[in-house]
Parts: C-alpha cells; structure tokens; sequence
C-alpha cells in the first residue's frame, strides 16, 4: 500500500526480506535511488518514506514500484536493476520494465532468482524462445553467455530438449596447448572454465558433474563437432569471434531435428590472426535477414559485472573509434 501527503510518499513493504532487499548492504540501494532521483529515502521498519519535491517524488516512487517485483521477493535490487528501470521509465518503457522483472527463468543455486535485467536482455531471451538459430553480440560481462547457459538449462529440464552441448574455439590457446599439463581434455578446460562456471552456479558443481558423466550435458572444443550431427540438443557456441568461416559454416551444420543454437561472441575482443576474418562477423551479414534465425546485440548499457567494466568498455570504445 501506498500514501502521498505534501513532500513525503509512504510505502510499506510485505515483510522485512523485502526491507532488507530494497534497503540494500549499509542501505546501499537506497543511496543510489537518492542518487538517481533527488528525492531522500528512509526506511522505518516495514515503511519507506520518501521526501522531496513533487517532481522527484513521483520519479522516485515510480522507480521503486518497477523494481518491486524484484525486492517484493526479498531479491537485492542491483545498480543494474535500478539503472534499467530508471531508463525504461525515461523513455516511457515502464510497463515492458514490470514485465521484465517477472521474467524469472530460474533460481541459482544460491537461491537468486535469475532473470534477463535489460531490455536488450530480455529481447534476447525472447528470441531464443521463438528462433532455432540465435546469434547474439556484445562486449564482455553482458550476459551472453549466462543467459544462454540458464535457458539451455531450463529447457533440460521441461524436458524440451535431451542434452546441453556446450563449446567454444580454444584459439586464444594456439600452439601452446601442447605446453599445458595433462591430456588433451585437461589442455583445453581453461578454456572452457567460463562454461563450466556458468552450470555450477545453476545446478552445482557435483550435478554438472554427474550430467557430464551420463553425457547429458557435454563441454567441448569446437574441433569435437566436426562429423555429427547434434539432434535435440540445446547447442551453446561461445566465444564465436575466434571462429574462422570454415568453422563457422560446419557448426552451424552440424544443427539436427527438435535441436536450438545460440551463438555468442564480442567483435571488440577477436583474437584470431591479424587480417583472418571472424567466422562470427561473415555469418551474422549473410544469415540475419533468414526467417527462423535471430541477431540481438547487446551494449555497455547492458553489462551486468562490476560497474567499472561499463566504464572500461566505453573508454575502449571510444579509443577504437579516434583510430580509424
């Protein structure tokens, strides 16, 4: 329930999970809703006063009422959840926002509830639900790969597909994998470590272990895929700027009956040869106009890590830029 009386705005709050949620660590949240709107926030117990002038309280309460899904949970509302939220309500996107928040697609391990927290985000989950092909571009700490690896998950286990094939190109390793310890699957886990990371925060690590044994869910280089053909699978291609056309065009093959491929790669970030074009690059111009294919491309706006990786991918972006 909510109350307005002159210069202040009440709202009270189900119980003290979502105070504690919307308050934040040191009342961080509230912090940085002060900061983004002007308005003074104060939690008493299970209400929260706001104070300030009639612009700012409308902004303010505004914003935390698109949030609510999320602290109505007892869910820490995040810099990135405010920041999508006050940019939905900006550009008059407040009722897609409310929507978005309750697009849960499953609880981690800790208990999180995991959910897409941008618009673009959101764009490209829903593309993987209606596209057997989707391909998705952005620069690092995003979400690609996370996001694709919990619907893979989810669709496991609605029981929509039969295994999860997870890969990527270990081009960064070159010929130095021969330098690493340990047979050849031993040289190329590093590389495959933020794929492994991804399923242990979903389902544990002694799951995604047990998974892998019985073959449910496989993680591989991209060399394994040459010959096969993947049938009702949930393919996850990562790290697909490092891909050549040649690789490109067999994994994109290799794609068989009741089976979904997402393809994830950041173009600022291809560690191929000088002058070798990206396999990622070359498939995104020809396929993008196909029906039943999908491109999303996600931004810094959209980055979901620290907030200093937004900062160190504009400052790249604009150093990119000043060299052409």
């Amino acid at each position: 329930m909510s109350e307005a009386t002159a210069g202040r705005f009440f709202i009270d709050l189900p119980d003290s999970d979502a105070a504690v949620a919307l308050s934040g660590s040191g009342q961080s949240t509230l912090h940085r809703l002060e900061a983004l709107t002007g308005a003074t926030f104060v939690m008493r117990g299970l209400q929260l006063e706001i104070k300030g002038r009639s612009t700012q309280l409308e902004r303010a309460a505004a914003l935390v009422e698109l949030v609510r899904p999320i602290w109505q949970e007892g869910q820490i509302v995040s810099r990135v959840d405010l920041q999508a939220a006050l940019n939905s309500l900006d550009t008059g996107r407040g009722g897609e926002h409310v929507e978005l928040t309750k697009q849960v697609l499953a609880r981690s391990q800790r208990g999180n509830l995991l959910r897409p927290r941008t618009m673009r985000q959101k764009s490209f989950v829903e593309a993987m639900e209606k596209n057997d092909l989707t391909f998705v571009l952005g620069p690092a700490g995003t979400g690609k790969t996370f996001l694709a690896t919990v619907f893979a998950v989810r669709m496991l286990s609605e029981k929509k597909i039969e295994r999860i094939i997870l890969t990527r190109p270990a081009v960064e390793a070159g010929e130095r994998l021969g330098f690493l310890p340990g047979d050849l699957q031993q040289k190329v886990d590093p590389y495959l470590r933020p794929l492994y990371d991804a399923l242990h925060s979903l389902v544990g690590q002694e799951k995604t272990n047990l998974l892998i044994e019985k073959g449910i869910i496989e993680v591989a280089p991209l060399a394994y895929m040459r010959g096969r053909t993947l049938e009702e699978a949930f393919v996850i291609l990562d790290e697909a700027q490092n891909t050549t056309p040649a690789q490109m065009r067999m994994v994109l093959t290799r794609l068989g009956e009741r089976s979904r491929m997402v393809v994830t790669g950041d173009i600022t970030q291809i560690d191929l040869p000088y002058g070798q074009t990206s396999g990622l690059i070359e498939a995104t111009d020809l396929l993008e106009k196909i029906e039943g294919i999908s491109v999303c491309r996600l931004t810094s706006s959209d980055v979901v890590r620290h907030q200093l990786v937004q900062k160190v991918v504009d400052a790249y972006s604009r150093f990119d830029k000043q060299r052409r």
